[in-house]
């Protein structure tokens, strides 16, 4: 499965910035995972993948890194990445794709239970998806079952009082 990179989903072009498709083009090129580019530009993979679905800032650093990397020409990443992000757009809601819809569901049917434990631990408030980091990992138990990891992890933003 190490081969497989994942492209640019046709149905998703006209939602995502116009840079994606060039960026996705460059990486299926180039035959590289998003953990390849990561590395590459000392960033996470899920930060990566943000950055070419539009989710994401990315600085003068990682637009010349994936120029060089992906074979796109710096001018246009520069004239079209510069801008700020127009998150949350890439997809309707609720989600339809399965695997986006099912973390959508983990939402759903663990949310509050999610919240009282945080507001227990750490009282009134929220955690940030702006400082905030995430990886995905892959687990194989002893039975040979894969599992899949998702760590988020946001800084706690307890609700002020004014």
């Amino acid at each position: 499965m190490s081969d497989r990179i994942a492209t640019l989903d046709s149905t998703l072009v006209d939602r995502l910035p116009a840079y994606s498709k060039a960026l996705f083009d460059g990486k299926a090129k180039q035959k590289l995972s998003f953990e390849a580019i990561a590395k590459e530009l000392g960033r996470g993979e899920v930060a990566v993948a943000a950055l070419f679905y539009g989710q994401a800032q990315a600085s003068p650093e990682d637009v010349e890194k994936l120029s060089n990397l992906l074979g796109v020409p710096k001018e246009t990443l520069e004239a079209s990445m510069g801008g700020f992000p127009d998150r949350g757009r890439a997809g309707p809601m609720p989600p339809v794709e399965p695997l986006i819809y099912r973390l959508y569901e983990v939402v759903q049917n663990y949310g509050y239970a999610f919240k009282a434990i945080m507001n227990e631990k750490f009282g009134d408030g929220i955690m940030s998806a702006i400082a905030f980091s995430s990886k995905v990992e892959k687990e194989v138990d002893s039975d040979g079952v894969t599992w899949v990891n998702i760590t988020l992890r946001g800084k706690w933003l307890p609700f002020t009082r004014f």
